[in-house]
Parts: C-alpha cells; structure tokens; sequence
C-alpha cells in the first residue's frame, strides 16, 4: 500500500458508532478523523429478538451521515464492522441491506471471537511492542471480549454475553441506584464471567488493559477525580461506586468526567467491570488507546496480500483438522482459478482478484465434511463452514464460502443465495466445472477447454471443448452434459459445444 494512502473503520457498536479515518505512513497508521454517534441500538431490541423501527433509523441515520464522509474512498480502503446486537437481531438482515445502501458499504456482522481478535489488534498496534504478557478486556455494550496475547498476537480469545447497555436495562430500568440492584447484577455478570477465570485469571498476565468504551468511561471519571492518570483500580471502583449510590439515579449524577451520552449505562457497565476485577483477580487495568475499530484498519493491510491474509491461514487450519485430501483440493483449486480468469477477462466492475482468492478457499475446503460423511459431504462441510470460529472472517463470508462448498455438486436450487449476483453465479460455475474435469483425482486435460460469457450479453456462459475431447474423456464429456441440464433450472445457462 502506498504511503499517504487514507483508510477507513466503521464499528457499529451496541452502544455507539465510531468512524475512524486514519492515513498509512511506513506501516503505521495516523488518525485523521474521528466521529463518534451514541446510537445505542442495544436497547432497541424488542422481546421477540427484533430491532424496532425506531433503533433501526437511528442507525440508518448515523450511517448516512458517516457515508458522506466516505463517499470517494475506494471499496478495498473501507470496512465496517457490526458486533453483539446486530449478532443477535434476527431481523437484521432487513437491517444491513438499507445499512450497506445508505453507508456506500459492505457491512460485516462478526464473530465475538472474531471481534475479540481484532480488538486485541488495535490494542496492541497502539501500545510499545514488548514481551509483556498481555491482558485485554473490552466492555461493550452487549458483550465483553477478553484475550490473552503477547505482542502483537492474540493467543486466547472469547466473547461473553454481558455488556452496560444489557445490564443497565436489566438491572437499572429505571436508571434508580441502590445497593441490592448493584449486588444483582455483579451476581449475574460473575455467573457469566465465571468460566473465564481459569483461562484469564491473574497469573496468566503481566498487565492488565482495558479497551474503549465503559473502561475508558470509568478511567476519565477517575482521572478527574484526581486518581491516577489512565489507570482503573479497585479502590477507584468503590469510590465510584459509592457516588452513584449517593446520587441514586442516572440522571441525578453530579460526577466530573461523566459525559451525557455514558449516564443511562454507566450503572451497568460498572456492575460487569467490578465482576471482571473479582473473577480474573485484576488489581488494577490501564485504559488503552486501541480498540476494535484501529484493528479493523490494520486488518485491512493484511487482507491485502493472501501472504499476510489470516483467512488464507484459517483455510489451511481448516484444512488440515478436518484432513482434506491436500492434493485434491490443490487440483480443484487451480482449475477453478484457470476457468475464472477465462470468464472474468474482460469483467468490467469486478474485483477479479478478491473473488479469485476466495474462489480459490471454497476449493481448497469443498470436501472438508467428507470426514463426516461420504455421500452428503457437502452439506456437512457447509454446516462446519456456518458455525465455525475463523479468524478473520465475517460471518457473511463464512456464509457465502458455505454456500460454494454446498452448491459444489448437487442441485442449485437448495442454495440460499441470490442468483442476480453476477459473481457469486461465476464462482460456483467455476468450481462445479472443476470438480467434474477433476472427478478422477488426478490432474485434467486442460488443452483446447475455453470458458466465456458467450457472444451475446445476458445470463450465459459457453464452454468450448476442442474436437475428440469426448472421445478422449467419455465421462467428464457426460458429467458436462448432466451440469448444463442443472443450470437450466436457474436464471442462468451453460452451454457446452464440443460434445
């Protein structure tokens, strides 16, 4: 990436949207501008699970506003990031196709392990590099992300469903303070919390830091009080503690340092912080500058080689737990990426290489479920793809690579995907095609096979085989015939001249 170079990181948080925009300098990134939105879309879920009407236009809003601010920045240079809420909305689907219109944006629903990851990124890359054995915690709004790390690598990762705006809504509806609501929900976020003490307690860290959000909240309200600078103990969490009881209320807070936008959640987000002291044995954490969204931004240098890629290394991963034929899958691989670049030349508005490389991870993991099962391996390595822990995923793209690996043979219309995307349609075709020229595990006869778009425009692709092909192979020239007949029954068509 060239020096100068302006990126973008959108983090759509439970309590607030961030925009960070920052400017590539010798490796380093440089802020440049920061917007920050209380939208507070945690507590706009109803009980059936849903986002209302009115948290989903506050966010809508926000969106509109920061993809102004984007507009002219380069697809590759930007990436938003949506976390815990939009994890849980089950109508968030409806949520994120007007999001990605109205921002410019693809959205990325994420992971909590996921998001753990790249919170420990921004930590790190914003801290002096050093052997310190790390500790980072990040209340959020929803979820409160832990990782163990040194360096800049995040060894321990995980995401608890406990955060300020879930707990002040619980336990502090009515925004009123007094010791019985504060001791509930320090119980209930322990009970949450509890399991994390034999990975993340004392013993296992040199220091402890806290990421964004109510941690950098509770550390201005100390620093201002006259504690020490950047620093969160136990001593200051009692002290704190004790004022909003003596205020009683939310909106009765006569604090120095609070800021309006952190009073409806500051007695949750206290509550879960105390439970993280008691449960990991913190004496005291310093509040860091990174977060989740200076992570996105470095991840997005790494997602710019396939070498520095993590999802290129969480295929391999994949790969080799589940045992895959190694040789197969390097076979398939490169003759879907043979076929690709036939049908993509001249693709106008096509990211050919992004779509390549994860073309090329669908092949490499098509019969990940074969350790399952034989005769319905696709449809179990789809399910490991859905609900498996990648490291630098989105759970769209897990998804999407899912729907590769299910659709790779079999019929297409079980597929739950979209077939106007002209890209998504290219690269199963690619992959289908090469799984048949590959079906006797050896490497196909490749000579005289062209792959197009046909001469006419529309929804077809033409796959010219040279004269005595058929002849040469009888039974991929019948597995040809029997894939043009499948697509027949899609808004697409394959022809197959030469047979």
């Amino acid at each position: 990436m060239q020096n100068g170079t302006l990126l973008a990181a959108v983090d759509l948080g439970s309590n607030s949207f961030r925009l960070e925009i920052g400017r590539f300098d010798h490796g380093q990134i440089n802020r440049t501008e920061y917007l920050k939105e209380t939208v507070r879309q945690g507590n706009g879920l109803d009980s059936d699970g849903n986002l209302t009407q009115e948290a989903m236009q506050r966010g809508w809003d926000c969106l509109a506003r920061f993809g102004e601010r984007l507009s002219g920045f380069k697809k590759d240079h930007v990436r938003a990031v949506a976390t815990q809420t939009l994890r849980e909305a089950r109508n968030r689907d409806e949520f994120l196709a007007r999001a990605c219109k109205i921002l410019g944006f693809t959205v990325d629903v994420i992971a909590g392990r996921e998001e753990a990851r790249l919170i420990y990124q921004g930590v790190a890359h914003m801290l002096a590099q050093s052997g310190e054995r790390r500790l980072v915690v990040d209340i959020g709004g929803r979820s409160t992300e832990m990782i163990l790390g040194q360096g800049l690598e995040a060894r321990h990762v995980e995401s608890y469903r406990v955060g300020s705006v879930a707990w002040s809504m619980k336990y502090f509806p009515d925004g009123q303070f007094n010791e019985r609501a504060f001791d509930k929900a320090e119980i209930a976020a322990k009970a949450v919390l509890d399991e994390a003490g034999s990975t993340y307690r004392a013993g296992a860290w040199d220091v402890a830091y806290g990421s964004s959000g109510t941690i950098g909240a509770v550390s201005d309200v100390l620093t201002a009080a006259g504690w020490a600078p950047g620093l969160v103990t136990r001593e200051g969490l009692d002290w704190l503690l004790e004022r909003l009881l003596k205020a009683q209320s939310a909106d009765r807070i006569k604090i120095e340092g609070v800021k309006e936008d952190r009073r409806a959640v500051i007695g949750g987000g206290v509550s879960v912080l105390r439970a993280v002291f008691d449960v990991l044995g913190v004496e005291q954490m310093q509040a860091a500058q990174g977060a989740l969204r200076h992570g996105v931004l470095y991840d997005l240098l790494d997602r710019e080689q396939d070498v520095t890629d993590l999802r290129s290394a969480s295929v391999k991963r994949l790969a080799i737990k589940f045992n895959v034929d190694v040789l197969q899958a390097q076979r398939v691989s490169k003759v879907a990426r043979h076929l690709f670049v036939m049908a993509s030349s001249g693709s106008q508005g096509m990211d050919t290489n992004r779509l390549q490389r994860k073309l090329e991870w669908a092949a490499q993991l098509h019969e990940i479920g074969s350790q399952i099962s034989h005769s319905s391996y696709h449809k179990h390595g789809a399910y490991i793809l859905d609900n498996a822990d990648a490291p630098g995923f989105a759970l769209a793209e897990l998804h999407r690579l899912s729907q590769l690996v299910l659709g790779h043979r079999g019929k297409l219309r079980k597929l739950e995907v979209n077939f106007e995307d002209r890209s998504f349609v290219q690269q199963l075709l690619c992959l289908r095609i090469a799984v048949i020229l590959c079906h006797a595990r050896r490497d196909p006869d490749l000579k005289g096979l062209l792959l197009d778009t046909g001469t006419e425009p529309g929804r077809l692709f033409v796959l010219n085989c040279r004269p005595s092909w058929a002849q040469a192979f009888p039974q991929s020239a019948y597995l040809l015939q029997e894939e043009a007949l499948a697509w027949q029954k899609t808004p697409w068509s394959l022809i197959v001249s030469g047979l």
